[in-house]
C-alpha cells in the first residue's frame, strides 16, 4: 500500500473507532428498555436532534449523489432539487415537529407505525402492519444507497473490490447499531453532521483556490451551454477533447420540470428518520431552536454540495464521461484526494463515511423496530418482553442488511436514483397521512388506510409504468402520488365517520402547551 493510501486508511480507521466508541458508551442506556433503544427515552437535546435529523436524512447522497448530478448537468436539476429540500426541511420542522411530539406522547407511540396505529385506536392493527411493511420495502433500498456510497469510497481510495467494500461497510454499521440503538445513532449522527459540513466547506474552498477563484469558475462553467442556467440543462455527449468534456445544445427546463424537482420537499413530511427526532426531543419548547439549527445546516450543506459539482466540472472536466454508471458521484472523493494532503484527505473522506453510516444506521434501526415492536410484539406475541423484542430487532437488523447489500451490489448502482425512489415512497405513503392525522379533525381510520395504500402503490405504478409514457407523465412520482393519497384521504374520510373519542383526543392535543402537559403529568 502506497504512503498516501496508508494515511487515508489511518485517518478513516481513527474515525470509525470514534463512532464505535459512541455505540459502546451508550450501550447500557440503550438496552434499558425498548423506548430507550428505539427512541432514546425522549432525551435528545436541540443540537443533537437537529444535527442527527439532517445527517441521517442527507446520507451519502449529499456528498456524492448531489455533487455528481451538478457535475453532470449543471445547476438546473441539482439546484431546483436543493431548493425543494431546503424549503421542505424548514416547513417540516415548523409545521409537524411540535404537534407530532405532543401527539406521540398522547397516544404512547415510540415508532411511526405505533403513532399511526394508536392515533386511530385500531384494533386489528392493519394500519400498523401496512406502515411497517412499507418501512421495510422502502428503507431496504435506502440503506443500500448508503452502502453504495461506502463501497465507492473505499474502492476509489484504495483500489479494492467494490462488492467486498460494500459488505465491510454493512458489517461496520451493524456493529455499532447493535450496541447503542437510537441514542448511539443520534449522538454519532451529531458528530457526523459536523464532519459532513466541515468536509464540504473545506473541499469547496480548496476547489475554488485550485480553479483560480470564484470568477474563473463562473467564467469556465458559464461557457458550457446551459450549465449555469436554472432554466436550461447542460447536455454532455459522453466524449472529451483536449482535456474538456464535449457538450451539445442545452436542453430547456420547463415549469413541469421545476415543480417536479421542488416536489422533493414534500418527502420530508413522511421521512421516519426525521420524524423520530421530533418525537425523541426532550422538550417541545426546544424544537424552535432545533428548527433554526437544522435549517441553517441544511441550506449551507446543499449550497456547498451543488457548488462542489460545479467546481469539479471546471477542474476535472473530462474525468467522468458517463452518468448512468454512477462514475460522476465520485467527484467529491476525487477533489479531496487531489487537493488535500493524504492524512487530511482521509479525514475529509470520512465525511462521506459519516454521511453514509449516519443514514444507514437510522434506516436499519427503524426497519428493525417496525418488525420487532410493531409486527412481532404488536401482532404475533403481544406479551413479548423488552428483551425478546430487542433480540428480534437485532435478528432483523442482520436480515435487512443482507438485502441492502444485494441492492448495493446491483449493476451500476447510482445513489441519486436509488434515493429518488425510496424518498418518493415514504413521502407519498406517510407524508399526506402524517399531515392530515395531525391537523384535520375529521380524518378517519378508513381514510388513513386508503390514503397510505394508494400513496405507496401509486409510487410503484407511476415509476414503473406511467412515467415510461414520457412528456408530462415523466414528472417525479412523488408529486402525483402525494396528491392522489391526499385526495383519497379526504374523499374516504367524508364518506365515513369518526368515533367521538377520536375527535375529543384530537381536540386535547390542540390545547396550549401548558394545558396539554399539565394534563399529561396528571395522568402519569
Amino acid at each position: 500500500m502506497i504512503q498516501a493510501n496508508l494515511e487515508h486508511l489511518i485517518a478513516m480507521v481513527l474515525y470509525m473507532a470514534a463512532v464505535v466508541g459512541i455505540g459502546i458508551y451508550f450501550a447500557k442506556r440503550a438496552n434499558k428498555n425498548t423506548e430507550a433503544y428505539f427512541l432514546g427515552g425522549r432525551s435528545l437535546g436541540p443540537w443533537v436532534a437537529a444535527f442527527s435529523a439532517e445527517a441521517s436524512d442527507m446520507s451519502g447522497w449529499l456528498l456524492m449523489g448531489l455533487p455528481g448530478l451538478a457535475y453532470w448537468s449543471g445547476l438546473a436539476n441539482a439546484g431546483w432539487t436543493a431548493i425543494g429540500l431546503a424549503v421542505g426541511t424548514y416547513l417540516n420542522w415548523l409545521i409537524v415537529s411540535k404537534r407530532l411530539r405532543r401527539y406521540s406522547i398522547k397516544v404512547d407511540a415510540i415508532t411511526i407505525p405505533d403513532y399511526f396505529s394508536n392515533r386511530f385506536h385500531e384494533k386489528k392493527k392493519i394500519l400498523m402492519t401496512i406502515s411497517s411493511v412499507m418501512i421495510i420495502v422502502f428503507f431496504t433500498p435506502y440503506a443500500g444507497s448508503c452502502l453504495v456510497a461506502c463501497g465507492k469510497l473505499f474502492s476509489q481510495l484504495f483500489g479494492l473490490p467494490y462488492n467486498q467494500m460494500v459488505v465491510a461497510a454493512a458489517v461496520f454499521v451493524l456493529i455499532y447499531t447493535f450496541l447503542g440503538g437510537f441514542l448511539a445513532e443520534s449522538a454519532s449522527d451529531f458528530m457526523q453532521g459536523i464532519v459532513m459540513l466541515i468536509a464540504l466547506i473545506f473541499v469547496l474552498g480548496l476547489g475554488f483556490h485550485a480553479a483560480g477563484g470564484v470568477g474563473n469558475v463562473l467564467k469556465h462553467a458559464g461557457s458550457i451551454p446551459g450549465f449555469m442556467d436554472m432554466l436550461r440543462q447542460a447536455s454532455p455527449t459522453g466524449e472529451a477533447s483536449g482535456g474538456q468534456a464535449i457538450f451539445g445544445k442545452a436542453l430547456p427546463v420547463g415549469g413541469l420540470f421545476i415543480v417536479s424537482q421542488l416536489a422533493w420537499g414534500l418527502g420530508y413530511f413522511g421521512m421516519p428518520q426525521v420524524l423520530l427526532r421530533f418525537m425523541g426531543i426532550r422538550s417541545e419548547q426546544e424544537l424552535t431552536r432545533s428548527r433554526r439549527i437544522a435549517a441553517t445546516w441544511c441550506i449551507i450543506s446543499l449550497i456547498c454540495a451543488v457548488t462542489v459539482g460545479v467546481v469539479g466540472r471546471v477542474l476535472y472536466s473530462d474525468v467522468y464521461l458517463s452518468y448512468g454508471s454512477g462514475q460522476t458521484e465520485n467527484i467529491f472523493i476525487l477533489m479531496a484526494t487531489k487537493l488535500v494532503p493524504p492524512l487530511l484527505a482521509g479525514l475529509i473522506c470520512a465525511g462521506i463515511l459519516a454521511a453514509s453510516i449516519s443514514s444507514s444506521d437510522s434506516y436499519l434501526l427503524i426497519s428493525a423496530s417496525a418488525v420487532s415492536q410493531n409486527i412481532w410484539k404488536g401482532l404475533i406475541r403481544k406479551k413479548a418482553s423488552d428483551r425478546e423484542v430487542m433480540t428480534v430487532s437485532r435478528i432483523v437488523l442482520v436480515l435487512i442488511s443482507i438485502f441492502a447489500v444485494f441492492v448495493a451490489t446491483g449493476k451500476n448502482p447510482v445513489i441519486f436514483r436509488i434515493v429518488d425512489f425510496a424518498w418518493a415512497g415514504f413521502g407519498a405513503a406517510f407524508g399526506p397521512l402524517m399531515l392530515f392525522s395531525l391537523f384535520w379533525r375529521k380524518t378517519t381510520y378508513e381514510g388513513a388506510v386508503s390514503g397510505m395504500v394508494s400513496g405507496g402503490a401509486m409510487v410503484f405504478i407511476w415509476n414503473f409504468f406511467i412515467s415510461k409514457l414520457g412528456g408530462i407523465w415523466g414528472i417525479y412520482e412523488l408529486l402525483p402520488s402525494f396528491l392522489i393519497s391526499s385526495a383519497v384521504i379526504v374523499i374516504v374520510s367524508f364518506l365515513t365517520r369518526n368515533p367521538k373519542e377520536l375527535e375529543e383526543e384530537f381536540d386535547s392535543v390542540r390545547e396550549t402547551p401548558a394545558e396539554f402537559y399539565a394534563d399529561v403529568n396528571t395522568r402519569e
